[in-house]
């Protein structure tokens, strides 16, 4: 059984976003019951949270922005930058925590205690752009994670693969220039936040880092399948990622309330197991994913699961 690593701490819990608000701290905790419901938990190495330094942040974020982030929880703000943001007391602990925890997670793959982990991780982080939150998310953790990787580990090809079924917006413009990190999403279209057409490919030197596969409603596993198999696989090959990041949001399933795409369950086991075998060829078998949406909490749950279950290598 490959090694797996999880990174999971009752302080993403204490980002509160209120009463029936979609992105819930119960998301976190069906997740942790499915987790520890798995037949090789014990086996699975429990990483620990840390709080990520302002200098890591800000690779990704402007400090003004971060500042105000701070001074607006600590003023007792209930929204952030729009209304889809909620924000608590402990909002600000929570995304420090969020986004260090992930590069601790980064750290413990790269020293190869563990080939590949799952960050249950909230808030979530794809839409946070440098100086504005977004779309339930205030950091950008994945994309914190790929420039952390970049420059601290001096990776030269880092993939991340977004399947969330809304548009990673700040992850593609954090990156759109960068030709050392390859953005593919895949996504509803349209649908919020708008953005992803398949005419966005990156600009300057990053033209072509930058790979959209916009999804009409209705879609379900066959044509998310001929994506992965006729473009997105085929595209990393080319690339040759030393490591592949996983914007991993369970919202394009057929029972989500916040999306038309029809995904069974099955498929994330389907499209991690694809990945596994890329990252198995070029990136050392490092890979890594990072919770973002789904909330429909048993098809979130079980979605994880079966990422997890594909990262152990089991059928």
């Amino acid at each position: 059984m490959a090694k797996v690593a999880y990174l999971y701490d009752d302080i993403y819990l204490q980002h509160d976003t209120g009463y029936a608000h979609p992105e819930s701290p119960e998301r976190l905790e069906a997740i942790n019951t499915k987790i520890k419901s798995l037949s090789f938990y014990e086996d699975i190495l429990k990483v620990e949270k840390k709080k990520a330094d302002y200098k890591y942040i800000e690779m990704i974020h402007d400090r003004q922005y971060i500042e105000r982030v701070k001074s607006e929880i600590e003023s007792g703000n209930r929204f952030l930058d729009s209304m889809d943001t909620v924000i608590s007391n402990m909002s600000f602990e929570a995304a420090l925590f969020a986004a260090g925890g992930c590069l601790n997670m980064c750290d413990v793959i790269m020293s190869k205690k563990a080939n590949c982990g799952f960050c249950a991780v909230r808030p979530p982080g794809h839409h946070a752009e440098r100086n504005y939150a977004a779309g339930f998310c205030i950091f950008n953790n994945i994309a914190i994670s790929a420039k952390y990787l970049e420059t601290e580990y001096k990776l030269e090809r880092i993939a991340i693969v977004d399947w969330d079924v809304h548009h990673g917006n700040g992850t593609q413009h954090s990156f759109e220039s960068d030709p050392a990190i390859l953005y593919v999403s895949l996504h509803q279209y349209p649908h919020y936040p708008g953005t992803g057409a398949s005419t966005e490919r990156g600009i300057g030197r990053g033209e072509g880092y930058t790979m959209n596969f916009p999804m009409d409603a209705g879609s379900g596993d066959k044509e998310y399948m001929l994506a992965f198999e006729n473009g997105i696989i085929p595209e990393l090959e080319r690339f040759k990622p030393e490591f592949i990041l996983i914007s991993a949001g369970f919202d394009a399933h057929s029972l989500d309330p916040l999306s038309s795409i029809q995904l069974s369950t099955e498929s994330y086991y389907k499209f991690t197991k694809l990945l596994m075998g890329v990252a198995d060829k070029y990136s050392d078998k490092r890979i890594i994913a990072v919770l973002e949406g789904g909330y429909d909490l048993k098809a979130l749950a079980e979605g994880v699961g079966e990422v997890m279950k594909a990262f152990a290598d089991l059928n």
